[in-house]
């Protein structure tokens, strides 16, 4: 019981923002075991070809995530709640990429899981418009996979 959501990008002075959400029968828990677990992020977000934890995924966690056919990326987890959200950062020079990784309760059969990229910084008005719509163009996928990993786990 799926129910994709629409984007929502927004674009102001220093700050660039796209939002994509699904609906789930899968329990908050179940979508935060997945979170967790680090390594295994490649099953459901086919665009990671290494990805390692360094710490624990908690506050102050760092996170190196290698695209496919990219450079590595490090991410700083800022925040963790388990198990309703977690949030990432990569400083990227003028700009800091802001990812919450958010999931609610709708009822007791239904769960909403929201992925929010937030680009913030001087540069923000700028690059936010260029890569922004690149590194958040597979939220739908991502989230269609990472639900459907869910629900069958």
């Amino acid at each position: 019981m799926r129910a994709p959501h629409a984007d929502v990008i927004l674009t102001e002075r220093d700050m660039w923002m796209n939002e994509h959400s699904i609906e789930t029968s899968a329990a908050p828990e179940e979508i935060w075991e997945l979170w967790a677990d680090v390594a295994g992020w490649p099953a459901w977000n086919g665009d990671i070809e290494r990805i390692e934890l360094d710490g624990p995924f908690a506050a102050g966690g760092r996170i190196v995530m290698t695209p496919i056919g990219a450079e590595p990326v490090e991410l700083r987890i800022a925040e963790a709640v388990e198990p309703e959200l977690f949030v990432d950062e990569a400083e990227l020079g003028e700009i800091v990429v802001r990812t919450l990784h958010r999931v609610e309760r709708l009822d007791h059969e239904r769960a909403r899981v929201t992925y929010r990229m937030e680009i913030t910084g001087p540069a923000a008005d700028t690059l936010g418009p260029q890569i922004g719509p690149e590194i958040s163009a597979d939220f739908p996928q991502t989230l269609a996979a990472l639900v459907e990993r869910a629900e069958t786990a």
